[in-house]
C-alpha cells in the first residue's frame, strides 16, 4: 500500500504486529506517513540509533512507538521502553495517546513525574516492563534513590526515546540527559537503541552526534528527515504590523522594569499614561481573536501578565465572560491547567498569553492563530510556535506578528533610527519561510552539570572513587572535553566547599552538608530557575533583570529604556547598583536572556541593502523599513563599522550576540567600557578615533589568557552548580558557553 487503504502494499505496515495493524484500521488511517514508512523497518531491526526529524503533526510519535511496541510484543518478558520528555505535561499527553493502544496490547504504561502518586509508581517497581514515560529529573531521582536496583528496574530496556531533542542540545539539561543515556548502557551492560524526535533541528549531523556520539557501545545513527503530514507543505498566513510607541508613555510600562523606571539621574519615576503600544496591540487582538482559540507570545513573564490584564479588562468592560488566560512557569500547575483546559474545551473562545511553556508539543486542542509580539528568541522558537496553529487538514498556519518602534526624537539611538526591531522580525520570518533554523550549540564544558553528576554518583552508590567517576563521565561519557586535570580541580573544589570528603582509600563520600543537598528534591534538576538581578539607583529599586553577560564596575547596561553606569555588583544578594548615564536605547537590550544567531544579523543586513518589501508587511511596517534603509544609507553602513553618535561611538558589527559580548570583553581588557545590544556595541564617551585605535591594538596583540580577560568580571555564576567551581574553572566554563572568539576576531 501507498497507505493503509491504498492499492500498493506497504512493506512497513506489514512489519507491524497484527494487533497494531487492527488498531490502525479501526482508526481509519488511509496511509502511513513518510516518516513512519521509513522509520518502522529501522526501529524494528534495532541495529542503530535513529533520529526522526519531521514537521509538527507529521506522526513522529507513532513512527517511534508503533515499531517499538511491535518489537516488545515479540519479547518473552515484554521488555521496557523508556520515553524521556522535557515536560511533565507532555508525559500526560503521551499517556492519553498511548493508553488506548497499549491497553488493547496488554502493555502497561507508567507515567512518572513529580505529579504522579507513589501508588502509581509502585506498579512499575513491582513489574518494570512496558513503557515508562519520565522526565530527566525523575530519571535522575530513580538513579539516586534506587541505585542498586537499577539493573533490575531497567534491565529489560530495549529502547530509549528522547522527545523534543532540540530542547536539550547545548544545555545543562542536555548534558544530564546524555549522562543518563550513557549510565543506562553501563548499568544494564548493553547498547540500548536511542530514538530522538524533533521538529526543529538546524544541523542534523550535530543532533545525531548529540544522540549517539559518545559511550562504550557506539554503533551509528540513521537520520530520517521528512516533510509530510498535516504540517508538511502547509501554507502560512502572515501579517506583520508595525506599532509606534507613544512619546508620552513611560519606558517601563509593560516591560521587565517593574511598575516604573527612573526618568533622570535622581531616579524619579515617570508617569504612566493610559495608552501605549501595548494597549493598541491589545485592542487590535481583542477585536480579531475574540471567540477563537489562539496563542499569544510576548517574550517575557511580565508582558504575559500585562497583556492578560488588559485583555481580561476588555472582556469585563464588554460584559462578556473572560476569554484570556495567562500561562508561564511561575504560575501554579492548577492555574496553567485552567488555561490549557479552556483551549481544549471549545465551549467558547480561549486565548492564552504565554511564554515558551506552550511552545512545545503539549496537546492543547485546536489553535487558529499564533501571535508573536516583538522578535522571538530564535527562528527555531518561532517555528515551534507557528506550528501550533492550523492543524486541521487543508488549513494554513496563521501568524500575526507585531514590531514596536520608538519615535525618532533627537535622542534616539542609532539602532532605533535603523528600526532594528522591525528588520530583526522580518529576518526571522523570512528565514522561517525558507525552512532555516539555528543549529544546536553543543560547545562548552558544562562543569555545572558535571558537578551534579559526580554528586549523583555518590548518592547512587554511597560513594565513588574519582578515577571511576572520571572514566564513566568523561573518558567514555559525554564530558569528553574535560581534562583529567580540570576534573581533579573540580573535585578539589567540592572538597573545599565541604560537600564531599575522601576516606583513607580515596573514596569520595558526602559530608553532612552534601548529603542534605543531595537529599532535597531540587537536586535532581540540572538547571535552576532563571535568577534575576535587582537594579538599584540610590535608595530606589528600578526593577529586576536577567543578566547573562559578564559585568564589571564602570560597565554600562541598558534598562528601562536608559543607559546606566555600574557602581557595584553583589553576586551574593544579586544586586547591581547603578547611576543614570543617558537616554536613548538599542531596542533589543542587554539581559534579554537569549543569544541571536549571526545568520539572523546577516539576513538583516541583506534586508537593509534590498529595496524589496516583504509581502507580509503592513503599511506601518513598510514605513519602518523605508526609514531604516534611509538611515542605513545616511550612515553609509555598507562601508562604515565605527560611527560617531553624539558623545558616544557605536560599533555596527552585524555579529551574533556571543561575538558582540566577546568584543565587549576584549575592549574592557583595554580599559574601554561598552555595552552590547542589537547590531553591535555602544562605547560611551569615546570618539571613533579612540575606539579604532583600541580595536587595532586588540587585533595586533595575541589573545590574552582567559584568566586575564575575565579575571575581574562578576556575574559568571550562570548555571546551577557554578558556585562550587574554583575561579579558574568558572572562567573557563563561562567562556565556552558564552564567548565566540573566532567570530569576533574574524570581524576585527
Amino acid at each position: 500500500m501507498a497507505g493503509v487503504g491504498g492499492s500498493t502494499e506497504s512493506t512497513s505496515f506489514a512489519l507491524l504486529d497484527e494487533r497494531i495493524q487492527r488498531w490502525i484500521w479501526r482508526h481509519e488511517w488511509t496511509e502511513l506517513r513518510e516518516v513512519q514508512e521509513r522509520a518502522i523497518p529501522l526501529i524494528i531491526k534495532s541495529e542503530c540509533d535513529v533520529l526522526l526529524a519531521s514537521t509538527t503533526a507529521s506522526g513522529k510519535t507513532e513512527a517511534a512507538f508503533l515499531p517499538v511496541l511491535t518489537r516488545q510484543l515479540g519479547l518473552p518478558g515484554m521488555g521496557l521502553t523508556v520515553y524521556v520528555s522535557p515536560l511533565s505535561a507532555l508525559i500526560n499527553d503521551q499517556f492519553r495517546r498511548l493508553d488506548d493502544l497499549c491497553e488493547r496490547l496488554a502493555i502497561p504504561v507508567h507515567p512518572w513525574h513529580g505529579g504522579i502518586s507513589a501508588s502509581v509508581k509502585k506498579h512499575f517497581f513491582e513489574r518494570p516492563a512496558g513503557v515508562l514515560l519520565i522526565t530527566p529529573e525523575s530519571l535522575e531521582a530513580l538513579f539516586c534513590n534506587h541505585g542498586f536496583e537499577i539493573p533490575r528496574l531497567l534491565g529489560g530496556i530495549q529502547y530509549l526515546i528522547i522527545d523534543e531533542l532540540h530542547s536539550f542540545i547545548g544545555s545543562e539539561r542536555g548534558k544530564q540527559v546524555q549522562t543518563l543515556m550513557h549510565l543506562i548502557d553501563l548499568r544494564t551492560g548493553k547498547k540500548v537503541t536511542r530514538i530522538g524526535l524533533s521538529a526543529t533541528l538546524g544541523d542534523m549531523e550535530l543532533a545525531a552526534a548529540f544522540l549517539s556520539g559518545f559511550g562504550l557501545y557506539k554503533r551509528g545513527c540513521e537520520i530520517i528527515e521528512a516533510e509530510d503530514g498535516e504540517d508538511g507543505g502547509r501554507k502560512t498566513k502572515l501579517l506583520l504590523k508595525g506599532i509606534c510607541e507613544s512619546l508620552s508613555v513611560s519606558a517601563a510600562v509593560g516591560s521587565d522594569a517593574g511598575e516604573s523606571g527612573g526618568s533622570e539621574a535622581d531616579g524619579k519615576p515617570e508617569t504612566e499614561t493610559t495608552f501605549s503600544a501595548e494597549h493598541e496591540i491589545a485592542g487590535y487582538l481583542f477585536e480579531k481573536l475574540l471567540n477563537g482559540n489562539n496563542l499569544i507570545f510576548p517574550n517575557a513573564r511580565s508582558k504575559v501578565e500585562y497583556y492578560t490584564h488588559i485583555l481580561s479588562g476588555l472582556c469585563e468592560k464588554s460584559g462578556i465572560p473572560n476569554q484570556f488566560y495567562a500561562h508561564h512557569g511561575n504560575l501554579s500547575k492548577e492555574i496553567r491547567g485552567e488555561a490549557e483546559d479552556a483551549l481544549r474545551a471549545h465551549e467558547h473562545g480561549a486565548t492564552v498569553i504565554c511564554t515558551n511553556t506552550l511552545e512545545l508539543g503539549i496537546d492543547i486542542g485546536y489553535v487558529q492563530t499564533v501571535v508573536q509580539i516583538e522578535s522571538p528568541p530564535s527562528v527555531s522558537s518561532l517555528r515551534q510556535r507557528v506550528g501550533r496553529s492550523g492543524r486541521r487538514p487543508g488549513e494554513a498556519q496563521a501568524l500575526r506578528a507585531f514590531t514596536i518602534e520608538e519615535p525618532l526624537g533627537g535622542n534616539a539611538h542609532i539602532f532605533s533610527r535603523l528600526r532594528e526591531s522591525t528588520f530583526q522580525m522580518c529576518a526571522c520570518i523570512t528565514l522561517l519561510l525558507e525552512g532555516w533554523c539555528e543549529a544546536p550549540r553543543p560547545a562548552g564544558l558544562h562543569l555545572s552539570t558535571l558537578t551534579q553528576q559526580i554528586l549523583a554518583m555518590i548518592a547512587e552508590r554511597g560513594g565513588v572513587f574519582p578515577d571511576r567517576a572520571y572514566d564513566e563521565l568523561c573518558r567514555t561519557g559525554p564530558f569528553t572535553a574535560v581534562s583529567s586535570g580540570d576534573f581533579t580541580t573540580l573535585v578539589t573544589g567540592l572538597i573545599n566547599r565541604e560537600l564531599v570528603e575522601q576516606d583513607r582509600t580515596g573514596l569520595l563520600l558526602f559530608t553532612e552538608k552534601g548529603e542534605r543537598m543531595a537529599g532535597h528534591f531540587s537536586f535532581y534538576a540540572a538547571f535552576s530557575s532563571e535568577s534575576e538581578y535587582r537594579i538599584v539607583s540610590g535608595d530606589k529599586t528600578l526593577g529586576t533583570l536577567p543578566v547573562n553577560s559578564s559585568l564589571q564596575v564602570n560597565d554600562f547596561i541598558i534598562f528601562a529604556g536608559k543607559s546606566w553606569r555600574i557602581n557595584s555588583i553583589n553576586d551574593a544578594n544579586r544586586t547591581i547598583e547603578v547611576t543614570f548615564y543617558g537616554k536613548g536605547r538599542p531596542p533589543v537590550f542587554t539581559g534579554s536572556g537569549f543569544c541571536i544567531d549571526p545568520v539572523i544579523r546577516k539576513r538583516m543586513r541583506e534586508l537593509y541593502i534590498s529595496d524589496e518589501m516583504p509581502p507580509f508587511a503592513d503599511v506601518n511596517t513598510k514605513d519602518f523599513l523605508r526609514e531604516g534603509r534611509e538611515q542605513f544609507r545616511l550612515y553609509n553602513l555598507p562601508e562604515n563599522k565605527v560611527i560617531e553618535h553624539g558623545r558616544d561611538t557605536v560599533m555596527v558589527t552585524w555579529l551574533g550576540d556571543r561575538a558582540n559580548h566577546t568584543l565587549q570583553i576584549l575592549l574592557k581588557y583595554h580599559d574601554v567600557s561598552a555595552y552590547t545590544g542589537g547590531l553591535g556595541l555602544t562605547v560611551p564617551g569615546k570618539s571613533p578615533a579612540e575606539v579604532i585605535k583600541v580595536l587595532r591594538a586588540i587585533k595586533q596583540q595575541p589573545r590574552p589568557p582567559l584568566q586575564k580577560l575575565l579575571g575581574k568580571s562578576e556575574n559568571l555564576l550562570v548555571e546551577k552548580w557554578d558556585w562550587t567551581l574554583p575561579r579558574d574553572l568558572l572562567i573557563k566554563n563561562y567562556a565556552g558557553l558564552y564567548l565566540a572568539f573566532d567570530e569576533a576576531e574574524t570581524w576585527l
